[in-house]
């Protein structure tokens, strides 16, 4: 099965830091030969494997606004692609494995945008003397929402390795 490098992906999900277009999604499959369609997108948005699009205005006036994906769904299609090539059912990824992972990082965004508007308003609101207060705060409250979102991830990754065994052993046995 042909798949996109860990490079790529980390080169992608860094230049579209503020999301990626569904097109730019099927352009990226399409560029690396993987079939992918529009409507296959639809269906896993639906089912829940990916994070529903965001809508975001576009510069200028009267242009509209566009749906932005994070750039970490190319990431999820492809895992969910290969779990499909190992004969896994959209059921028992939605039921054993993406689970949370979707939330997880959607938390992790939210949690972004908080601490960037928190920042942003520390700094219209400088005073000397609290000043080195909020930054240690803020410092300390990013810390421990990294550390947050890494524990969620590994518990999410430990339970998905408990259910690849628990599909091993059923398949064994039979």
């Amino acid at each position: 099965m042909q798949r996109i490098s860990d490079d790529a992906l980390d080169r992608l999900e860094r230049e579209h830091e503020q999301g990626i277009t569904s097109a730019e999604i099927l352009d990226i499959f399409a560029v690396h030969e993987i079939k992918f369609s529009e409507a296959t997108l639809r269906k896993y948005v639906q089912l829940g494997l990916l994070p529903r699009s965001v809508r975001v205005g576009k510069k200028g006036k009267h242009q509209g606004s566009q749906g932005l994906y994070p750039a970490t769904v190319v990431r999820q299609i492809q895992r969910i692609k290969e779990m499909m090539a190992q004969d896994y059912t959209i059921e028992e990824i939605q039921r054993e494995f993406l689970f949370v992972r979707g939330d997880i990082e959607e938390l992790e965004r939210t949690i972004g945008k908080v601490f960037d508007a928190l920042r942003d308003a520390a700094k219209d609101r400088r005073s000397e003397t609290s000043d080195r207060a909020i930054h240690q705060e803020l410092s300390m409250a990013e810390r421990l929402a990294k550390d947050l979102v890494t524990k969620l991830s590994v518990i999410e990754e430990r339970l998905m390795a408990q259910a690849r065994l628990s599909r091993r052993a059923a398949a064994a046995g039979s």
